[in-house]
């Protein structure tokens, strides 16, 4: 009677989970998928028929943001979800880069609910998956668009033989502009309200950020690079 109860209460778990849009998937402890809706079939391209009674693993070929092994025969998930003392549980998610039945490779974030009969035992954990895909080739293209963007820097620095710079305050740029318009260090002192062991101080700085030598360097420098 046991049996039967249980059978009839996965029958529902999986009766309701197949209308869902998202794809959904279930494993026993075994390991062996026992549950793969419609929506797993339109993702991955593994009829239920092929996938139920398999392994993720042998399913799936799933690997981590890193590239390491993500889907294995002994799941780690399982033997979490089988510890747990509450029913359901829900365990963290993670992207998965899955193989579908065609060879292509697909982003999908998983999350899971774990299902544990206090009974019996046994842990029953549902996959719940969520393509990513379009938002892992984003994340990609902005990546390689932020490498293309500091090669670009580093060619314009070599191409005018100019080094790479520290950021001026906007204090220092001010600096710079009073002695780039023809002002002496006694009157740009007084302007800015400093001491000329200031003024000389800042210029120390603007110089180590530059990578000049002096003042006139400095000024020369900061308009080639159209800072002032």
């Amino acid at each position: 009677m046991l049996a039967e109860d249980l059978k009839m209460l996965e029958a529902e778990l999986f009766a309701f989970l197949e209308n869902t849009l998202d794809p959904v998937f279930a494993a026993r402890e075994s390991g062996e998928i026992c549950f793969w809706n419609h929506a797993a079939e339109t993702l991955f391209g593994y009829p239920a028929e092929e996938a139920i009674g398999k392994t993720c693993s042998m399913v799936l070929h799933g690997t981590g943001a890193l590239g390491t092994e993500v889907c294995k025969d002994h799941c780690a998930k399982l033997q979490w979800g089988r510890q747990s003392s509450k029913l359901p549980n829900l365990l963290p998610n993670f992207d998965l880069n899955a193989t579908t039945r065609a060879g292509e490779r697909v982003w999908v974030n998983i999350s899971f609910i774990s299902y544990l009969n206090r009974r019996t035992g046994n842990t029953l954990l549902v996959h719940l998956a969520r393509d990513i895909s379009v938002q892992k080739k984003r994340e990609e293209v902005f990546r390689r668009m932020s490498e293309i963007s500091k090669e670009v820097s580093a060619l314009e620095d070599t191409i005018t033989g100019v080094s790479p710079i520290a950021p001026l305050s906007s204090h220092e740029l001010e600096i710079l502009k009073k002695f780039a318009a023809g002002g002496s260090a006694p009157r740009i002192a007084k302007a800015l309200g400093i001491s000329p062991q200031t003024l000389r101080n800042h210029l120390h700085h603007i110089n180590q950020k530059l990578r000049t030598h002096n003042r006139l360097e400095a000024v020369t420098h900061a308009q080639q690079r159209h800072l002032i």
